[in-house]
């Protein structure tokens, strides 16, 4: 039985965030590429090319442009395999600077270890090349097999390079032109953001922010009078806010995990819960007739049904204002199984008696 485990935030626990962690400052952000490539140096674990032949495609693409020519030639090495290169431009990268990227075979390559990435271009959503990618595969797995077993542990298809990337096209991105920056809330919250704007105005002595909305408050450069903005948000990241966390209930099912908020509150409920298990057995029997006997083997069924009820939660009533953490305390010493935890939890919620959000996972 997977065992039950309840996180909650205490008071004396919580302090100020950095502004930097709770807003994303708009337009420095990252982007994403990926790009279509070729792994080789595999030690037989490449792709079968019968099943994929995109990668014999690419393998004379890349030989024909080295000046080898394979028209019309049949090579069926086992030390190849077609990949997708995935990685991340981080903002304001420069051309030259190096990033990591991720590699995964898209065919049936059994493993990429000790394989080695041909320069692959990398694009955006726009179809331009930002990066070309290169070098030695680190994977994250292991695979072995013989002729009637095989084994594997971790993920030998997938593997990342890192500073396996070159930048070869920055973005367009003027911060230093910039009158006014917006910054957006990760979690919008109209408490938090109202104290950002104060924490902010507070700071410059001066009306520089605004709060726009739950999620955005937007900040004047010009009115912060700093030398530019990358002064100004280097001084507004570092100042320190107290956010308004909501009360949330986030359950695993598959692990049993109930992870929940100091704010959570029950109203006044009860709650009756118990098991009941049917079950159905078959056990035929075999009659045959006497000896030197005229007759046939005749199997007679026999089914044995039983009806058990397991003593569960009797009619127990919550009263008003107990927080979430008392009934689970209270749960766990009754013995109550985190399966069956969970499913009160939901009915609890579904009463409308569970004053938070309600995740399940």
């Amino acid at each position: 039985m997977v065992a039950l485990i309840s996180a909650v935030a205490s008071p004396a626990l919580s302090s100020p965030i950095r502004i930097k962690y709770l807003v994303e400052f708009d337009g420095v952000r990252g982007n994403d590429l990926v790009g279509y490539g070729l792994v080789v140096g595999l030690n037989g674990t490449g792709d079968g090319l019968r099943n994929a032949p995109f990668t014999e495609e690419i393998m004379s693409n890349i030989l024909e442009r080295l000046g080898v020519n394979v028209a019309g030639e049949q090579f069926r090495p086992k030390n190849v395999a077609a990949v997708l290169v995935t990685a991340s431009l981080p903002p304001f990268a420069r051309a030259g600077g190096q990033i990591d990227v991720t590699v995964s075979a898209i065919g049936d390559a059994g493993s990429l270890l000790g394989g080695t990435l041909v320069m692959t271009p990398l694009n955006a959503a726009d179809g331009q090349i930002y990066a070309v990618a290169q070098g030695t595969i680190i994977a994250g797995g292991a695979a072995a097999g013989g002729d009637a077993a095989r084994v594997v542990q971790g993920v030998p298809t997938s593997g990342t390079i890192p500073s396996g990337a070159r930048v070869e096209r920055e973005i367009a991105f003027e911060l230093g032109s910039l009158d006014q920056l917006r910054l957006a809330l990760r979690e919008p919250d109209f408490t938090t953001a109202g104290r950002i704007e104060n924490i902010i105005n507070g700071s410059f002595g001066r009306a520089v922010a605004v709060m726009l909305d739950s999620g955005t408050v937007q900040l004047d450069i010009a009115g912060t009078r700093m030398a530019s903005p990358a002064h100004a948000l280097a001084r507004i990241e570092n100042l320190l806010v107290e956010p308004e966390r909501k009360a949330r209930v986030v359950v695993d099912q598959r692990s049993g995990t109930i992870v929940m908020g100091q704010d959570v509150r029950i109203s006044r409920i009860a709650v009756s819960q118990g098991n009941l298990n049917l079950r159905v057995e078959e056990a035929p029997i075999a009659v045959q007739p006497n000896p030197f006997a005229e007759g046939e083997t005749v199997v007679v069924p026999r089914t044995n049904v039983e009806i058990e009820e397991e003593p569960g939660i009797g009619l127990a009533e919550v009263p008003s204002g107990t927080t979430l953490s008392e009934v689970v305390a209270g749960l766990n010493a009754l013995g109550v199984a985190p399966r069956d935890m969970i499913d009160i939890l939901k009915s609890i919620k579904a009463a409308g008696a569970l004053h938070a959000e309600f995740v399940v996972q």
